[in-house]
C-alpha cells in the first residue's frame, strides 16, 4: 500500500508529536502560571490550555493520515500548517517569557527536528 506520509506516519514520530503536542499544552500553562498575576492565574492555566487544545482539535485537513479522526472544522492544509507552527513554537515562546530559557532552547531544537523529519507532512498539507 503506497502511503504518502511515509517518514511522518512512522511510529516512533508519531510518539514524538503526540509528546510535543502535549508539552506545548502545558507551556501554555506554565507561561500562565508564572506571568499572570494571581486573581486571573487560576482561569489562564485552565483556560489557555484548553483553548490550544480545543483549536488543535477542531480545525483539521480531511483525512488526514496523521490523524486518527476529522476534526469539526474542515480546514485547508496550509492553514492547518500554520496553526501547528503556531502552537509548536508558541510553546517555545511561553517557555522563553516564563523565564525557562534553557528549557526554552531545547524545545526549539526538538521541534526544528521534527519538522526536518516529518517535512513530507508539511508537503501533504501544503497540497492539500
Amino acid at each position: 500500500m503506497n502511503h504518502p506520509l511515509a517518514l511522518a506516519d512512522n511510529g516512533a514520530l508519531l510518539a514524538v508529536r503526540f509528546l510535543l503536542e502535549v508539552t506545548s499544552v502545558v507551556s501554555v500553562g506554565i507561561w500562565s502560571w508564572r506571568r499572570t498575576p494571581t486573581p486571573w492565574r487560576w482561569l489562564l492555566v485552565v483556560a489557555l490550555p484548553v483553548l490550544v487544545g480545543w483549536a488543535w482539535g477542531t480545525f483539521t485537513v480531511p483525512n488526514d493520515p496523521s490523524r486518527g479522526e476529522n476534526g469539526d472544522v474542515r480546514t485547508p492544509g496550509p492553514l492547518r500548517l500554520l496553526l501547528e507552527v503556531t502552537v509548536f513554537f508558541g510553546a517555545v515562546v511561553a517557555l522563553h517569557l516564563a523565564g525557562l530559557c534553557r528549557a526554552a532552547r531545547w524545545l526549539f531544537v526538538v521541534m526544528v527536528a521534527y519538522q526536518l523529519l516529518a517535512y513530507d507532512r508539511i508537503g501533504w498539507l501544503l497540497s492539500h
